[in-house]
């Protein structure tokens, strides 16, 4: 199938083929996104309207929405301009008024005639003992009122579209829907109790009480379903396809690994062997590895990384670790070199800085396979650089290496085994989102020797207290990070912010103690900075967030975060991280300015509560919703529609399990599930996967 399947040309028709949207409407709907037929029925309505007619308005509660049968009776126009026209009416029992603003008269007069009968909806609301409606919704003759539905659905609407012009719109979108043939496992539709497609998209857009809306209803759920399943087969294609690509199966001996095991002060973790074992076997196996390698801050991901490498070298090949900053590499560098003297392996780094003689004699040490592990930043997969063998690269991913480029590291004929390290936790729902073409190994664990940090939170009015517990902790030789929020987009005031406390720390703790980094500094000034620091040459710190990414300073035990309240919670979290890394007791003291709003409290009563970066992205997710989170547009996580990642994350884990099957048994979708599942594949608009499923 090459085009668009026949069946769904009216739903990608124009706009404009539907009845009361002319051209003007149809540019005001974009701005909803709505851009076809099809992006109306997967706009479900949010609220439903009980417009059931009662015999009175007696005996209802009020302020309410209301339908009701009225005998007219006299008009009252404004005694001055802008004021209220009245029209009194009367039902079965009641008496009440029908008022308009900026009306005229002779319109009225036609509309609602003296003793006429009308049938009229809208608001009741009392003002001063008197029923009124101002503006009702409808006013039509009693033969004419079948029109308004009994339950009427309320769309998201945008400037100059009304609520009346998009049901009407929708109700022509519904007219199109066609019949399709059923790509969800009949046997998980039934122990559901779900819906057909079409049956769904049309309840969903007739709910008659709240419970239709809600997301667990049948209907809603099945549409949400489709959506989830739709983006777990384009990831379970794109999965395929990595993985049919050319692998290199490498089978370590363990001899290397062990030397290090050997040199440990305590054993691995639960998790980490676990992790170890999984990628083990991805690396002995033909298939390319895809795999994401998920933990907390301080779960051991380095150790785990590195007998990753170790495996590449005792299969007789060569092994890559990037990291997204200069700084970050050196660090890896730092962290491995131990490791790497007790294996006695060739540990080697190559980044932007590598110029003339030395970087051409790194290259070619790299193409005779004489160096065995390279550690770099994304300058390693330049053209000129190339492996004599290489079978794993592991990119270090604070969230800048989306499935896009993923793809292109794997279109560069790279057939390496591929491990993405992140340190952020992601909720489960989010990690299927947006690693579901990978396969993933979390670390749940900490290591032995890890001692748990002392989290208080303080009001900015304690200040004094917090300088005076630094002084003693500096007397102590500790080292501290003083963290300055970017206050607002504005660089200058980010930069005052910081500026300011340094100045300030240092006129009362002196001079040459006291260093400061911010993201206006040239690079070599901030690495300064920091060597500094790591070298223990400057006791305090002061930052903004540059420091919350991988930065590894055992001697610092204090981690003050200033206007906490403003932060996200995952940033607390990074940033509390970096401290808790030596031997000592560590403590991080949450700065708010009082007072503190709702949200600011929960965030902080929770960071104080648990360390668990796991627990902590659950709530962050359920607090901020998943855009948010992962900043949407960067991510690659596709904005759903209907679907709620944070309420759904079963049918999210149900979707990907199904999809990877489907496409295990049937790859190119040839079978008559196959080919239904083509036409949802259209219907959701990836054509990224139609691509794949021809080319696959």
């Amino acid at each position: 199938m090459t085009g668009r399947p026949e069946a769904l040309f009216p739903l990608f028709a124009d706009l404009e083929t539907l009845e009361g949207v002319g051209p003007k409407t149809a540019k005001l709907m974009a701005q909803l996104e709505v851009e076809a037929p099809r992006d109306l029925l997967f706009s479900l309505p949010f609220a439903v309207i009980d417009r059931r007619r009662r015999d009175t308005i007696r005996g209802a509660e009020i302020p309410g929405t209301l339908t009701v049968e009225v005998t007219v009776g006299i008009h009252r126009a404004p005694r001055n301009r802008g004021g209220a026209y009245r029209v009194h009416v009367s039902d079965a029992q009641e008496e009440f008024q029908l008022v308009f603003f900026h009306a005229r008269g002779d319109y009225l007069k036609r509309l609602l005639p003296e003793g006429a009968k009308r049938v009229v909806s809208g608001k009741l609301e009392l003002f001063d003992g008197i029923a009124q409606m101002v503006h009702p919704d409808h006013v039509l003759p009693v033969e004419e009122a079948g029109e308004i539905p009994e339950f009427e659905p309320v769309y998201h609407l945008t400037q100059g579209v009304s609520q009346r012009v998009m049901y009407k719109a929708v109700q022509g979108a519904l007219t199109r829907v066609p019949d399709l043939a059923e790509w969800i496992d009949p046997a998980y539709v039934a122990a559901q109790g779900w819906p057909g497609w079409a049956e769904a998209i049309r309840a969903s857009h007739a709910p008659v009480g709240m419970d239709d809306i809600s997301p667990d209803a049948p209907a809603r759920a099945r549409l949400a379903y489709d959506e989830f399943f739709a983006h777990q087969m384009t990831l379970a294609l794109a999965r395929r396809r990595e993985r049919r690509a050319r692998g290199i199966a490498s089978a370590g001996t363990g001899a290397l690994q062990e030397k290090v095991r050997a040199a440990l002060p305590y054993a691995p973790t639960g998790a980490q062997t676990r992790a170890l074992s999984e990628i083990a076997r991805d690396m002995a196996a033909p298939e390319r590895m895809n795999r994401l390698l998920q933990g907390d801050v301080g779960a051991g991901k380095t150790l785990v990384a590195f007998l990753a490498l170790l495996i590449a070298v005792e299969a007789g090949g060569q092994g890559v670790m990037m990291a997204p900053t200069e700084i970050l590499a050196r660090q890896h560098l730092e962290a491995l070199q131990p490791l790497a003297e007790e294996a006695g392996v060739v540990l080697e780094l190559l980044t932007g800085r590598d110029k003339g003689r030395e970087r051409q004699a790194k290259l070619a040490a790299l193409a005779r396979g004489d160096i065995q592990v390279l550690v770099g930043t994304h300058a390693v997969f330049q053209a000129d650089v190339e492996f004599h063998d290489l079978r794993l690269a592991i990119v270090d991913e604070q969230h800048r290496f989306g499935v896009k480029q993923r793809m292109e590291l794997a279109e560069k004929g790279v057939a390496a085994d591929m491990l993405v390290m992140t340190a952020t936790p992601i909720p489960r729902s989010l990690s299927l989102a947006q690693y579901g073409d990978m396969d993933v190994s979390v670390l749940d664990e900490k290591p032995p020797g890890r001692k748990p940090i002392r989290t208080a939170v303080l009001s900015t009015e304690r200040m004094g207290e917090v300088i005076d517990h630094l002084r003693g902790a500096i007397a102590e030789g500790r080292q501290c990070y003083w963290v300055c929020p970017l206050v607002d987009e504005s660089e200058l005031s980010d930069l005052t912010a910081a500026e300011e406390r340094f100045k300030h720390l240092r006129a009362v703790l002196g001079e040459g103690v006291v260093g400061l980094v911010h993201g206006q500094m040239p690079p070599d000034q901030k690495d300064a900075a920091m060597a500094g620091f790591q070298a223990g040459e400057i006791q305090i710190l002061v930052a903004t967030t540059v420091i919350e990414v991988g930065v590894n300073v055992p001697n610092a035990t204090i981690m003050v975060i200033e206007r906490a309240e403003i932060f996200g919670l995952a940033q607390l979290h990074q940033l509390r991280g970096r401290v808790g890394r030596g031997a000592d007791e560590s403590t991080c003291l949450l700065l708010y300015r009082p007072p503190l709003g709702e949200g600011g409290r929960r965030r902080l009563e929770l960071l104080r509560a648990t360390e668990d970066g796991f627990r902590i992205s659950e709530v962050d997710l359920q607090m901020r919703g998943a855009g948010d989170l992962i900043g949407t547009a960067q991510s690659g996580v596709p904005r759903f529609r209907i679907a709620d990642l944070e309420r759904q994350t079963a049918l999210m884990a149900v979707a990907q399990s199904d999809a990877r099957a489907l496409i295990e048994a049937d790859p190119g979708l040839e079978s008559d599930r196959g080919r239904a599942a083509r036409v949802l594949l259209w219907l959701m608009r990836q054509d990224r996967a139609i691509r794949w499923i021809s080319v696959g």
